[in-house]
């Protein structure tokens, strides 16, 4: 590893140790959506930025829309995927499949906060295991929060859809590559290439002196943060690094 590329500090508290989630709310279903939703922590909220959940759930209690938290669950099989490690991507699936089938079949959305483990469950596991009836319904079930991968998806940028419903709010969107990309940008070897892949991106954030950055990915976010801030900042400081579903618990005025 890289030692001045930004890496993942462990949280004091995981997510789940402290999360509360509220599944007695009246279910009401929307035009597109059910009422009801699971939650996947991710290992990267539970264990690294468990405000983003405990956010999440707060979002979510003060639309009154009923949520479960998935009861067990471990890594996606993203980071297997992309190392080429495919034994370990099906012993993900074969320990969590089983937790979010059930969920799928009784009609819950299942949500994550990170979106390489959502693209995981809707898109990667169905193309390696095509025959799996459990795996396509976790499939179907999973409702999209964060757009990443958004070309991929062919979803639109919605994360900029609901930032710019905030009143008062005017957003800079910047699509290219951050060029973090995973484990790969903060590894020795590849460090000061991601860096260089990333400094358009870095100029054109620094350049609008935003009072806030925000990324689809928080791993992205870290990495222009990182990069903003070699370049010196914006024109009056440096813009503070906020997760998208933590400026719309801001915007609501919720603690």
């Amino acid at each position: 590893m890289e030692r001045t590329a930004w890496r993942p500090e462990l949280a004091e508290r995981t997510f789940r140790s402290t999360a509360r989630a509220d599944a007695t709310l009246p279910v009401r279903d929307g035009e597109r959506t059910p009422g009801r939703l699971a939650l996947l922590s991710t290992c990267y909220v539970n264990y690294n930025e468990p405000d983003i959940g405990d956010d999440l759930l707060k979002i979510l209690a003060h639309n009154a829309i009923p949520v479960t938290l998935a009861k067990k669950e471990v890594c996606c099989g993203m980071p297997k995927l992309e190392l080429g490690d495919l034994a370990g991507v099906e012993r993900a699936k074969v320990a969590n499949i089983p937790m979010l089938a059930p969920l799928a079949r009784a009609g819950y959305g299942i949500v994550s906060a990170v979106p390489s483990c959502t693209l995981m469950f809707k898109q990667e596991l169905p193309l390696l295991f095509p025959d799996d009836a459990d795996v396509r319904a976790v499939a179907s079930a999973f409702a999209y929060h964060i757009p990443c991968h958004g070309r991929v998806q062919n979803i639109g940028r919605k994360t900029e859809e609901v930032l710019k419903w905030l009143p008062g709010t005017e957003v800079t969107t910047v699509e290219r590559c951050s060029g973090h990309a995973g484990t790969w940008g903060v590894k020795k070897q590849f460090h000061a290439t991601a860096m260089r892949i990333g400094r358009p991106v870095f100029r054109t954030m620094a350049e609008a002196s935003p009072d806030f950055i925000s990324s689809d990915c928080q791993l992205a976010g870290h990495h222009i943060e990182q990069g903003i801030g070699r370049l010196g900042g914006a024109e009056r400081g440096a813009p503070r690094l906020v997760h998208p579903l933590t400026l719309v618990r801001m915007a609501y005025g919720i603690d």
